[in-house]
C-alpha cells in the first residue's frame, strides 16, 4: 500500500489555500473547456458554476488535508479539478469527452512519475498503471457482455480511475471499482422510481465512478 495519507500534517491555512485554488481554477478550467470542446455546449450556468466550483474547492481542500506534503497530492488535486468537470458534462450530456478522460489519464500518470523522483515509491505507480488497465478491461467486459447498460465513455473513463484507486493500493481498487457499481445502482433505482420510462442506460455511470473514487480515497487508510 502506498505512503499517502498524512492526514492532518498541513497547517490549516495551507489546507484552506489549496481549496481556494481549486475554487479559483474551476471557472478557468469551464472557460477553458467551452472554448477548445464546443461539443459539450458553452459555458455552464451561474448556479452551475458556482455549484461546480465549491466542489472541486471542497475537494481539493480535503486531498490536501488527507494526503498532507505527500508527492502525489498534485494527482489528487487534478483529479478533483478535471472529474468534477467529467462528472458536471456526464450529468448534463451523458457524455465524457475523450480529451478530458485522457487529459486526466496522462497527467495523472505524469504526476506519479514526478512523485517518485520527489520521494514517492516506485511500486505505487507500477500498480497505478495495473490498475488503470485491470479497471478498464473489466469495464470493457461489461460493455462488451450488456451494451446497453454500459456506454464506451465509461469504459474508457474507468482507466484513469483505476489509475488512481490503483496507486493508492490493491484494496482501494477493489472498493472503489465496487462502491462505483453500488452507487450507480442505487442512482439507477431512484430515477426509475421517479420516471418509470427512464432507461437504466440514461443514468450517467461517470459521477458515481467518481464519488467512490474520491470516497475511497479519502476515507479508506
Amino acid at each position: 500500500m502506498t505512503s499517502l495519507g498524512n492526514a492532518g500534517s498541513v497547517a490549516p491555512l495551507v489546507v484552506a489555500s489549496i481549496g481556494i485554488l481549486g475554487l479559483i481554477l474551476s471557472p478557468i478550467t469551464e472557460l477553458l473547456i467551452a472554448k477548445l470542446l464546443p461539443r459539450v455546449g458553452g459555458v455552464p450556468a451561474p448556479r452551475v458554476r458556482v455549484t461546480t466550483a465549491m466542489v472541486t474547492g471542497l475537494l481539493c481542500a480535503a486531498f490536501a488535508f488527507r494526503f498532507g506534503a505527500d508527492p502525489g497530492l498534485p494527482a489528487f488535486l487534478l483529479l478533483a479539478l478535471l472529474g468534477v468537470q467529467l462528472a458536471r458534462i456526464d450529468i448534463a450530456l451523458h457524455l465524457l469527452p475523450n480529451p478530458l478522460v485522457l487529459s486526466l489519464l496522462l497527467g495523472g500518470l505524469f504526476c506519479f512519475l514526478v512523485a517518485i523522483a520527489a520521494g514517492s515509491e516506485w511500486p505505487d505507480s507500477l500498480r497505478a498503471v495495473a490498475g488503470a488497465a485491470i479497471l478498464f478491461i473489466i469495464y470493457l467486459i461489461l460493455a462488451i457482455i450488456s451494451p446497453a447498460g454500459m456506454g464506451m465513455g465509461d469504459v474508457k473513463f474507468a482507466a484513469p480511475i483505476g489509475l488512481y484507486l490503483g496507486y493508492l493500493g490493491w484494496s482501494h481498487l477493489l472498493y472503489g471499482g465496487l462502491l462505483g457499481f453500488i452507487l450507480n445502482g442505487v442512482a439507477t433505482l431512484v430515477v426509475v422510481r421517479r420516471n418509470r420510462a427512464e432507461r437504466a442506460a440514461e443514468v450517467p455511470h461517470g459521477p458515481s465512478m467518481l464519488l467512490a473514487a474520491t470516497g475511497v480515497a479519502l476515507l479508506l487508510t
